[in-house]
């Protein structure tokens, strides 16, 4: 007397054994974003711990030196590992450039304070785009991966339904069973998007109040440097009334 069939376990597993090509292409796909997410989440996480405890101690030694100078040998030997030292670093070497411009080039027309604010503001400009490296490849995770999984979804209810009418049995357990393993992709889905989603304006937020700062500091940094500029520029041009004495 052959023994009753044992009732499938259905599942992730049973899932997995039945998927056609399609979709082990679609979960190679999740697989691979949710990998890029959490590169992503570990990698900025770590370099926004390290940026922001250089720019705690670049910005007490900027606010407790004496002058411009003692910054500029703080650069030369600490080296630039933040928004706010990369800022000041492009505002000393426009400083310099202008000190000794030749008057031939494009980059050096304008007043003092247009070559400075020509400066900072391409270095603001550097330090967004480090800082919003992979918002994109997060963006996208977050919004492409709940239609990748409802694909998924789709079409492995496509083919249960397939399956089913071939059978001829449309009983509950033949239907629900399957119907219900195929929406492990848009489970799947979900768990890649809702970290990237969450990452993603984490991250947002973080380099905006970074940014606040930095233009705040961008603004101290060009009153300094502006008013020193003018100060050298009014040194080195010849007294009038010594002229006429």
């Amino acid at each position: 007397m052959n023994a009753p069939d044992e009732p499938v376990q259905l599942g992730l597993a049973h899932f997995l054994t039945q998927a056609d090509a399609l979709a082990l292409f679609l979960l190679i796909v999740l697989l691979a974003m949710s990998v890029i997410t959490w590169y992503l989440i570990a990698s900025k996480a770590i370099a926004n711990w390290r940026m922001r405890k250089s720019a705690r101690v670049f910005l007490e030694n900027f606010w407790n030196a004496p002058g411009l100078e003692p910054v500029a040998e703080h650069l030369r030997t600490a080296g630039v590992h933040d928004p706010f030292s990369n800022l000041t670093e492009y505002g000393l070497n426009a400083a310099d450039q202008y000190r000794n411009k030749t008057g031939q080039r494009l980059i050096e027309s304008g007043s003092a304070d247009e070559f400075l604010t020509r400066a900072l503001r391409r270095a603001i400009d550097q330090d967004t785009a480090r800082l919003e490296y992979g918002h994109t490849m997060l963006a996208s995770i977050a919004s492409s991966a709940p239609f990748i999984g409802l694909f998924g979804t789709v079409w492995g209810i496509y083919h249960a339904l397939v399956n089913i009418g071939m059978s001829g049995s449309g009983s509950l357990d033949q239907v629900a069973g399957p119907v219900g393993e195929a929406l492990i992709m848009t489970a799947l889905g979900l768990a890649v998007a809702i970290p990237a989603v969450l990452a993603y304006n984490f991250f947002n937020r973080s380099n905006r109040m970074v940014l606040n700062e930095l233009d705040g500091f961008a603004h101290d940094l060009f009153a300094f440097m502006s008013t020193g500029v003018r100060a050298q520029e009014q040194g080195a041009k010849p007294d009038p009334a010594a002229r006429s004495a």
